[in-house]
């Protein structure tokens, strides 16, 4: 496995080693002694997620706060999705920033979220299985989010705006200020 540190601190871009033949292909998607040995990080997940959707749906932007924060392990297992982490760990000096990258099946990428990271994802296929490990447990009174047209984030989703499709609740959501 390749790891590779984004310009957000803590958050990775992990890249594994494939191996391919006549017969198909073979790769080990996540080793914690490995991920612990090459980032630092723990890799003690306790809840796996996944979601199929369409073209131009965007799930965004959304973390858990406080003893609720989870760091996330992403992967696209059918399709492509531009996947999105933002840094709202106070203090950081990337506080505000986003780190942008195209998860797909064919290139078998996966992006380590850390906690205090808002996270979301736009699907840039006909359809797209995402798929996500999680370091902490759901908890509905510890949501938060911001809304994915933030001004102050800038985020390009490749998504054209009538093709756009978004759920009530992300709509409502506040804008993030980096102020």
């Amino acid at each position: 496995m390749e790891i590779q540190e984004t310009a957000l601190k803590g958050c990775f871009i992990l890249k594994p080693k494939v191996f391919e033949d006549n017969r198909g292909y073979f790769y080990e998607s996540f080793n914690s002694a490995t991920f612990e040995r090459l980032t630092g990080m723990s890799g003690a997940f306790v809840q796996d997620n996944q979601s199929y959707s369409s073209y131009g749906v965007i799930r965004a932007l959304h973390a858990q706060s406080g003893d609720h924060a989870q760091a996330k392990l992403v992967r696209v297992l059918q399709g492509e999705v531009l996947d999105v982490a933002v840094d709202i760990r106070p203090g950081s000096v990337t506080y505000g920033q986003h780190v942008a990258v195209r998860l797909s099946a064919e290139n078998r990428l996966q992006l380590y979220i850390p906690r205090g990271f808002l996270h979301g994802f736009a699907v840039l296929s006909e359809t797209a299985e995402f798929f996500y490990k999680c370091d902490n447990f759901y908890n509905k009174d510890a949501e938060q989010g911001f809304h994915l047209a933030s001004p102050d984030l800038n985020i390009d989703w490749l998504i054209d705006e009538d093709k756009k499709v978004i759920a009530e609740r992300d709509l409502s959501l506040p804008f993030f200020s980096i102020k």
